[in-house]
Parts: C-alpha cells; sequence; structure tokens
C-alpha cells in the first residue's frame, strides 16, 4: 500500500507546527514574565508590605534557667454562687518556660449558669510580661447543676521581665455572664 502525500498538505502541516512551537514558546514566556509582573503588582498595592509589617521577627525564647520567679494565683467571684480556686496557689518558674496550672470551678446552684472569668496582674506593668498561650479566660464558662471543672492556663513569663520583680500575681474574677440569671416569673 502507498500512501501519496499531497504538497499542499505538507506545508499545511508545517505551518501548523510552527504555529504550535511558537504558542507553546508564548506559554513559556507569558509564563516566566508572571514572576516580576506579579511582584510589581504587589508591590503597587501594597501587599507585599502589609504581609511584611505583620509578621513579627523570631525572637529567642530560650529559657533563663539563671533566674527565677514566683507566679502567686488568686481566685474570686463576683456575685455568683460558684467556688473557684487554683490547685496550686503558687508556682516558681524560670522566664521563657512553658507552665501550665489548674483552676478547679464549681457550680453551686440547681441551675445552669454561664460566667467569665477577667484576669488582673500585679505588679501593675508585669501584664505585658505575662503571656497567656492557653487560659479559661479566653471563653465563656457555661457549668450544669453541681458540676466541677478543671481548666487550665498555659503561661510563659517573658525573660525581658525587670530583673527587680521576683513575684508576679495573677487574680481572676468570674462574673455572672448577663441573661443566664433566672428571671422572676
Amino acid at each position: 500500500m502507498t500512501t501519496i502525500v499531497q504538497p499542499g498538505l505538507e506545508r499545511a502541516n508545517r505551518n501548523l507546527m510552527r504555529k504550535l512551537l511558537v504558542v507553546a514558546l508564548g506559554m513559556f514566556g507569558f509564563g516566566f514574565a508572571l514572576v516580576p509582573f506579579y511582584e510589581q503588582i504587589c508591590e503597587a498595592t501594597g501587599i507585599r508590605n502589609v504581609f511584611k509589617a505583620d509578621a513579627a521577627p523570631a525572637k529567642n525564647t530560650q529559657v533563663d534557667m539563671s533566674r527565677s520567679v514566683g507566679v502567686e494565683f488568686d481566685s474570686n467571684v463576683q456575685r455568683l454562687a460558684w467556688t473557684f480556686r487554683p490547685i496550686e496557689p503558687r508556682v516558681t518558674v524560670h522566664p521563657g518556660a512553658v507552665t501550665q496550672v489548674v483552676y478547679e470551678v464549681k457550680n453551686t446552684l440547681d441551675r445552669t449558669v454561664t460566667g467569665q472569668a477577667v484576669p488582673s496582674y500585679s505588679p501593675a506593668g508585669a501584664a505585658q510580661y505575662f503571656k497567656k498561650l492557653e487560659c479559661f479566660c479566653f471563653q465563656q464558662q457555661t457549668l450544669g447543676p453541681g458540676e466541677v471543672r478543671r481548666m487550665p492556663v498555659v503561661f510563659v513569663v517573658d525573660p525581658e521581665l525587670p530583673s527587680d520583680v521576683g513575684t508576679i500575681t495573677l487574680s481572676y474574677t468570674f462574673f455572672e455572664v448577663n441573661g443566664t440569671q433566672r428571671k422572676p416569673g
């Protein structure tokens, strides 16, 4: 069997191959040019600067073993029939060390109650050096009648704490959240 190739068809195939090659090279060039083009768009719109400004520089979080700080824990309730206490009222930590303590709370009422804990610190400037990673104070706590709950606080005392501060007191006060009190019928 013999195949006859027409001269016009062969020329059309060559032209089609050239066109495909030009399109493929154009696509490669366009993809290659997108990177600097994208960089220019980000710079012009300020998108890149927003992300750079928000990115905090990495800090050294090594533990300062040469120093110890006492951390005392206090607990209060404000017009709320709960018992609330730290399991350990005092711990000694090295600045930079991740530490966990636990508080226990009990709803002594015969109804469900929602409370919110509000922290305070002593001495006055200690809050900026006391970094809570996990805390029950971040959310409202709803306890059923008689329910007892243990709640962790995970924290780090910043190694930048002034050297004259030897003790930090963390005090929580639980308040009942409005709308959870029984309304007169």
